[in-house]
């Protein structure tokens, strides 16, 4: 490790078990449809036109039927939570917002140690 890398003080242990507060998750800007304008549409790697891309995001927004074998408690506690009905909308919101935390947290962590490295 070269020498400027060690005056960093750096500790990745204490990045990779840092949890990202509410508080961090406010600060980040929100997208507006300007900054949408500036991307490039793609699919497959291949650049398409902004409409082509927004009906494949649309078509992939779409929800997909599935069936999936849960344990009787485990449904009957989302069935009790969501009183009933929409039980099926407290599941997913519930498997997306673990999905989401992992994903922030691993793009965090890369993109810290990129940082690092420079």
């Amino acid at each position: 490790m070269s020498a400027n890398k060690q005056n960093l003080g750096s500790n990745l242990a204490k990045v990779d078990s840092h949890e990202i507060s509410s508080q961090e998750y406010d600060e980040l800007p929100d997208l507006t449809e300007v900054d949408l304008e500036h991307g490039v549409w793609k699919i497959a790697g291949k650049e398409v036109t902004p409409v082509e891309g927004k009906v494949a995001f649309h078509l992939e927004l779409k929800k997909k039927k599935i069936n999936i074998t849960l344990d009787p408690d485990v449904l009957g506690w989302y069935r009790a939570q969501a009183g009933g009905r929409g039980y099926q909308t407290l599941i997913n919101a519930t498997l997306r917002e673990a999905m989401t935390i992992h994903t922030i947290e691993e793009t965090m962590r890369r993109v810290i140690r990129e940082e690092l490295n420079r």
